[in-house]
């Protein structure tokens, strides 16, 4: 029978520094679109906040100002 030694604070924030270091590696495509995706998230949320409290405008003059290039 194996008996184990318990790991110091030291170790074992050694472990998860590797472990962590392993999964953004491994994983940079998937996290760099969950970070873009609460990012897009965040603006979102912020320029709905900007909007509730500015002046309401026209569908029509969004559509005006689209167009127009501006």
């Amino acid at each position: 029978m194996k008996t184990s030694m318990p790991m110091s604070d030291a170790q074992i924030k050694d472990v998860f520094k590797q472990a962590f270091v392993e999964v953004l590696q491994e994983n940079r495509e998937e996290l760099y679109d969950l970070f873009a995706e609460v990012l897009e998230d965040m603006a979102l949320t912020n320029a709905i906040r900007e909007g509730a409290s500015t002046e309401y405008v026209s569908r029509a003059e969004v559509f005006e100002v689209l167009e127009s290039g501006v």
